[in-house]
């Protein structure tokens, strides 16, 4: 059904505006229906919307230009850690586009109202900053994600994509910061984000380990953890492991692959964008069931690294290099 092949940038714009108001995948994207289908369907249009995607409002085409970005986020309450994580994250994006304006908004509604009571900050909703960006006139708007793989943050994203583009000229959807992994001559995010996440890797022994704490989701993208240990272990950095917090695998699938390794020394780490709830509490609180007192009880010695992914400078730098090709496809013609 779908021909697989990476495009140049000409030819994917030429069949963005062949398709018209169902564009195909763009700029970053390399995957076009393929060219046999002749009586392609929306349906059709609409699933091979692989990667970056862009859609030109046919009803808005002599509409004057205003553009933003939007950056989407989940949040989080610690301010502390959102001012190293997520502002810097912004800030790094707002640096890149210093003449467009770059709105943020917060995708889980939860910490949006519990930083409006405990701050006084008002952060919008995606639903809201869309709201507000069509209020103020702007036409076209180039969406960029802070979620590190694409699940279920990353679907809203994709909601968001699809129950507001109609309402502009021209709307942009760029990849969480993992999300090609070398299929079909793409990129391989996962390997790059290895690479720059271990740029925070400390030095270890063979008696030593490194814990990787994902989030974990119940959306099949879970399967994602599967690849970046594939990509850990293909790195040669020694004893890394990731486990999550809500998926698979789990603390206790490590476990017995710990102790079969003869390892004495854990360190705990998370992968995720800030340093929150789940880093400070699940895995490195005092309670009995934290994933640090857990690997105590079981005999290891462990330390804590107690710091977001927003944090890396080049974790960042891919964060920026989204924001750059979703800005990208807004601008390809």
């Amino acid at each position: 059904m779908f021909h697989k092949k990476m495009k140049t940038a000409l030819l994917l714009s030429l069949a963005l505006t062949s398709f018209g108001a169902f564009s195909a995948p763009s700029f970053a994207a390399g995957y076009t229906l393929n060219p046999e289908v002749k009586d392609a369907t929306p349906a059709l249009k609409q699933a091979a919307e692989i990667g970056v995607r862009t859609y030109n409002n046919p009803a808005m085409q002599n509409e004057a230009n205003k553009d933003a970005i939007l950056v989407l986020s989940f949040g989080t309450t610690y301010k502390d850690s959102r001012q190293k994580t997520i502002d810097r994250t912004v800030d790094a994006i707002k640096a890149a586009h210093p003449d467009q304006k770059v709105v943020v908004a917060f995708t889980s509604h939860i910490i949006v109202d519990r930083i409006k009571a405990k701050e006084g900050l008002t952060v919008p909703t995606p639903e809201q900053a869309m709201a507000q960006l069509k209020k103020e006139g702007y036409t076209r708007v180039a969406i960029t994600s802070l979620d590190v793989i694409p699940g279920m943050e990353y679907a809203y994203d994709s909601a968001i994509f699809d129950l507001y583009k109609k309402d502009f000229k021209k709307m942009t959807l760029g990849t969480p910061l993992m999300y090609w992994m070398g299929q079909e001559d793409q990129r391989d995010d996962i390997a790059e984000f290895v690479k720059a996440f271990s740029t925070q890797f400390p030095k270890i022994g063979k008696k030593d380990a490194i814990l990787v704490m994902a989030h974990g989701t119940p959306h099949p993208a879970n399967a994602y953890y599967s690849v970046v240990q594939n990509r850990l272990d293909a790195a040669d950095l020694g004893n890394v492991f990731i486990y999550s917090v809500e998926g698979w695998p789990h603390l206790d699938t490590v476990i017995p692959q710990l102790k079969a390794k003869g390892i004495e020394n854990v360190i705990l780490m998370p992968m995720m964008m800030v340093a929150g709830d789940h880093a400070n509490n699940d895995m490195a609180g005092a309670d009995d069931d934290s994933h640090k007192s857990i690997l105590e009880k079981e005999g290891f010695k462990v330390t804590t690294y107690i710091h977001g992914l927003g944090e890396n400078e080049a974790v960042r730098q891919m964060f920026v290099e989204r924001a750059d090709e979703a800005w990208q496809a807004l601008e390809a013609q």
